[in-house]
């Protein structure tokens, strides 16, 4: 009888053990998940601080900003997760197809918010009164470099191969940095690397590239540095093919701007089919540190792609200036 009662304790354990693993299996998965996105967030535009208000009326309050110290924005699991296995879905992923549950889980939520877009969201809005009104997730803290950086070069369409050079340099950092702290540096990089001409950096030498790694003020480790001098070599390659690099960038989207005419950021999109497509093709002809995500981070600096908000003053100023660059009308149609 003994035996017999301690068997069948045995098998009752047994039997519950699965469900209790598997749901604290999962509760670990979704924290580490939680803190690894939260990280990541941070360093690649446009997304830093993210909040779910603890009002279920108010589903909508999320608010961005990029390097803010504003305390009414902390990371958190919100609305933007269906993007993240798109995020992670490229070079950066580290648990591959395990994200995809996270759109699963998110589907209700989706619904319950669906009301958001029909009736209007609440903002964060940091504006100063009078003052110009800008993207969202530029707010009262952001810094001076990004908050300039948004105001006068992001979205607006750039055609100097030396500029799309520099753009996609700067944009291949954010694996290590956020653009706060690529911009501060900004001008040491047009230094190091002769104002980003491709035909000159793509001469440097070991020598050099030792050198400018060595540099503590710059932060890049050796195989960044080697990434650029390599990407400039590409340059080359895709300009005597195309006439310039400059033209290769644009056919992609056959000279004309892709319009986002987003009302609200957290419908921005991480990586496009169409930043996936100019990736692969990127990596085809012997690019480094081109993924989807930076390549689309990418198109948006150079005004490939115009994310601003609607409503943010620069948003009609750079569909302007790609109509005047190109002789075009109704971009944004």
């Amino acid at each position: 009888m003994l035996t017999t009662a301690h068997s069948r304790q045995h098998h009752h354990a047994f039997e519950k053990s699965p469900s209790s693993h598997l749901k604290n299996l999962d509760r670990k998965l979704q924290q580490a998940m939680n803190h690894a996105t939260s990280k990541y967030m941070q360093r690649i535009y446009p997304l830093a601080g993210i909040q779910r208000s603890s009002s279920n009326l108010t589903l909508s309050s999320l608010s961005l900003s990029q390097n803010s110290n504003d305390s009414s924005l902390s990371s958190s699991n919100s609305s933007w997760e269906p993007k993240v296995p798109l995020l992670y879905g490229g070079t950066f992923s580290p648990w591959g197809d395990v994200l995809v549950s996270l759109e699963m889980r998110r589907e209700d939520d989706d619904k319950a918010t669906h009301h958001d877009v029909e009736g209007g969201e609440e903002d964060f809005d940091c504006s100063e009164p009078g003052s110009q009104h800008r993207c969202s997730w530029i707010t009262k803290n952001s810094d001076e470099a990004y908050v300039q950086f948004h105001d006068e070069c992001w979205g607006v369409p750039v055609y100097s191969d030396n500029r799309l050079f520099e753009l996609l340099s700067l944009s291949g950092m954010l694996i290590d940095h956020n653009w706060t702290e690529i911009l501060k540096r900004r001008d040491m990089y047009r230094e190091v690397f002769a104002d980003f001409d491709p035909s000159t950096v793509a001469r440097m030498d070991d020598d050099t590239i030792a050198e400018i790694s060595a540099n503590k003020e710059l932060k890049l480790a050796e195989c960044r540095v080697r990434c650029i001098v390599e990407n400039a070599k590409c340059i080359q390659k895709v300009g005597k093919e195309f006439g310039s690099f400059s033209g290769y960038m644009w056919g992609h989207v056959n000279h004309r701007p892709v319009v986002g005419k987003y009302r609200h950021h957290k419908y921005i999109p991480f990586r496009t089919p169409k930043s996936e497509a100019v990736s692969k093709d990127l990596v085809r002809r012997g690019f480094r540190l081109v993924g989807p995500v930076i390549v689309y981070s990418f198109m948006q600096a150079a005004g490939m792609a115009i994310d601003h908000l609607v409503d943010c003053f620069r948003f009609k100023d750079c569909v302007r200036l790609a109509e005047r660059s190109w002789g075009i009308t109704n971009v944004a149609a």
